[in-house]
């Protein structure tokens, strides 16, 4: 291992796709970029967003619930773990067959991983995260009584939010750190992991959402990996994006992306959260390195030839 990256890779909505079938085509066309990394001497530690797959599992066993009153309704935290695991299942089953086909036996392994979140964060006093099926003002008010938090998009309907709360702990830490360490690769904190409340002995599941971004800053932070590598639909991070003087970004430090942050220069639920990843990670690691670009150049990226590179 000594000659090997250690590389944590956040896989964004591109590399899953939103639905059963786009999931299953997409994760087979990422693992070929993932092999590819791998060849090229990256031990991979992998988390993944599932917003579109989250939203899925939730109105599935809330329609459920309204078709069959003795199937209660599932909390979110128990959404986030079945999340996990399925788009895990399709990741490792798409990742595994295509090292196979190379003649590559290198395990890949899927942890379901809980995160602690402090139960006082400010989220929680001010959801914001959209999730589940439009609802009826008669549904809303019903949950709006169970004590849940519900928004109205004009025309559309009431959709409910739920608080994302900043990670705190790797509760599985160990575990992947130790099939990291055996050159594994791993599956983790899909999702920004499922978020629990430490209560004495016992976690209790949080009716929120933790942030992809912001755990795999924290996950690369804690593995002390060589690289965050942040893969997402754009093949770099640009100056105005959109506009008609957009300017890719090759390379800056920590400061110029504060001063671009400061300037409004990232959008606030697009690259903005991933800059932010950087900045975090880069801080309690800053001999490390964060590539943002699409999975297609994520070889190219990690030999310094694509993508917008971050240092400290």
């Amino acid at each position: 291992m000594e000659n090997t990256k250690r590389v944590v890779v956040a896989l964004g909505h591109s590399a899953l796709g939103y639905t059963t079938t786009q999931q299953w085509d997409a994760v087979h066309y990422t693992a070929k970029y993932l092999a590819d990394l791998m060849e090229a001497g990256c031990q991979l530690t992998i988390t993944h967003s599932n917003g579109p797959q989250v939203s899925m599992i939730h109105k599935a066993m809330t329609e459920l619930h309204r078709i069959y009153i003795d199937y209660s309704p599932a909390p979110m935290c128990v959404c986030s773990a079945m999340s996990q695991g399925y788009a895990g299942y399709d990741i490792q089953n798409a990742l595994k067959a295509e090292l196979l086909s190379r003649g590559n036996t290198t395990p890949v392994s899927t942890i379901l991983t809980q995160v602690s979140v402090d139960p006082y964060d400010e989220a929680f006093y001010a959801p914001s995260k959209k999730i589940g099926r439009y609802m009826s003002k008669e549904d809303a008010e019903n949950e709006t009584k169970k004590g849940n938090y519900v928004v109205e998009e004009e025309g559309k309907g009431y959709l409910r939010v739920v608080a994302t709360p900043k990670p705190l702990e790797i509760l599985e830490l160990d575990s992947i750190r130790l099939l990291a360490d055996n050159g594994q690769a791993v599956i983790c904190c899909g999702g920004g992991g499922i978020p629990v409340i430490v209560q004495d002995e016992a976690l209790q599941g949080a009716s929120a959402v933790i942030e992809k971004d912001d755990i795999a800053g924290k996950l690369a932070s804690d593995l002390k990996s060589d690289v965050l590598l942040i893969l997402t639909s754009v093949p770099n991070v640009f100056l105005n994006f959109g506009a008609p003087n957009q300017e890719p970004i090759s390379s800056m430090k920590v400061e110029e992306a504060k001063k671009y942050i400061a300037d409004g220069q990232f959008g606030a639920t697009d690259m903005l959260p991933k800059i932010q990843a950087a900045i975090t990670y880069l801080k309690s690691n800053p001999a490390g390195r964060v590539l943002i670009t699409t999975a297609e150049n994520a070889t190219a990226a990690i030999e310094g030839k694509a993508g917008t590179l971050i240092t400290a």
